[in-house]
């Protein structure tokens, strides 16, 4: 058996995870566009390699210990499947004359959510709630709504247990983590890129898990986890500008050494002081070339960790491509070089990011990372909400 760079990367330590970042309801259709790509003496081997990755007939021999979704690939996850889910969705505005376009959105959201639950529900069974989550993400449009936040957290908790509420780390939204932790309502902590976050995070959910325990509530299927979008931190424009302004010259590795730095750091903290919770990294880049050869450093340098790492398509298909050349060791506690932490104290928005007093929980819901995904988060909830909007026009006139 020749083992694919996941399986070679999750060796690095026993405690990682990896996780599938998209829809579960797209994954066969990825699969035979891998293989429909592929050279014809790699095919075999690769097609065993992409079957191990999710075993749909034993989900629980996964490599893949969970799945994060997020609005765009709902979005995506709807498109790929058009014939199907414009009848599903026509039946329900059918069933349902008296609901109006949003709730038809939500219902749908919702089914979608079901649906990828289900395909990991076995693997949560067979591994006493351990793995198999599958993260539904709040309406990204009321970020700052804390009260429909908690009702809508409640709907999806209530789809399947193995279903982990993606809750953001806004102001509002780290209120609402202490809340549902103290329900034992699972929450995967996203829109998050500062170490302030993640803290503010980690702090909320420990201080939850304290009043159930206080209050005797079950907490043998919960979990949580904080996600860390590197990508989505280091590709903000403030940060080219604010160098700039500074007359530093961050080069590609500076700014990806930024991103690993954030993590790492976060990594350390929660190691010291044994948060109930996990870090999970995710929107991870390819690159560089090292000696004209490919590599993967965002994944590469935080390798070794007690972490979930979650790979879209995106992120596999590189891994792939570059294969038996990228070698995984632990690298995850190693030290970040001196000159990009230079650099780094001298940038606003590095520090905003590194410092764990960087922002104050009022600063959150402005931090440019966090304007930028909100609203690319928002735009695919409203475009699926769209959608829902022209079936009902054709089913009701």
């Amino acid at each position: 058996m020749t083992e694919s760079p996941v399986e070679r990367l999750a060796k690095t330590h026993p405690n990682m995870e990896i996780w599938w970042d998209s829809s579960p309801l797209i994954y066969e259709k990825w699969v035979q566009e891998m293989l429909g790509a592929a050279n014809p003496p790699r095919k075999t081997v690769l097609e065993e390699q992409l079957r191990r990755l999710y075993v749909a007939e034993d989900p629980a021999r996964s490599v893949f210990r969970g799945c994060t979704t997020n609005p765009p690939f709902s979005l995506k996850a709807v498109k790929s499947d058009p014939e199907f889910w414009d009848r599903w969705v026509e039946g329900l505005i059918r069933s349902h004359p008296d609901l109006g376009q949003k709730e038809i959105f939500w219902l749908t959201y919702k089914e979608l959510v079901k649906r990828g639950a289900e395909m990991y529900l076995p693997m949560f069974e067979a591994t006493n709630y351990q793995y198999g989550w599958l993260s539904g993400q709040l309406d990204p449009r009321l970020s700052t709504e804390k009260e429909q936040m908690l009702q809508h957290a409640e709907e999806l908790h209530a789809i399947h247990p193995n279903v982990i509420v993606k809750v953001p780390a806004t102001q509002e939204g780290i209120e609402v983590l202490k809340v549902l932790t103290a329900k034992a309502i699972s929450t995967n902590t996203t829109v998050c890129f500062t170490l302030s976050q993640i803290l503010a995070a980690a702090r909320a959910v420990k201080e939850g898990m304290e009043l159930a325990t206080q209050k005797g509530v079950d907490l043998t299927k919960w979990r949580a986890v904080i996600t860390m979008m590197v990508g989505r931190l280091t590709e903000r424009e403030a940060l080219i500008e604010q160098a700039q302004w500074r007359g530093i010259d961050l080069s590609w590795q500076d700014i990806h050494w930024f991103g690993i730095a954030v993590f790492r750091r976060a990594y350390r903290i929660f190691q010291d002081r044994g948060y109930p919770t996990k870090l999970l990294a995710c929107s991870l880049r390819t690159g560089p070339l090292v000696a004209g050869k490919p590599r993967f450093w965002d994944v590469e340098k935080i390798a070794g960790g007690d972490v979930v790492i979650t790979l879209a398509p995106y992120a596999l298909e590189p891994l792939f491509a570059i294969g038996d050349s990228l070698i995984f060791r632990p690298e995850i506690e190693e030290e970040v070089p001196e000159e990009v932490l230079d650099k780094m104290a001298k940038i606003p928005f590095c520090i905003q990011a590194y410092d764990p007093n960087g922002l104050s929980l009022d600063q959150f819901n402005t931090h440019p990372s966090t304007l930028y995904m909100i609203g690319e988060f928002s735009k695919a909830a409203q475009g699926l909400e769209e959608y829902v909007g022209q079936r009902m026009a054709l089913v009701r006139g």
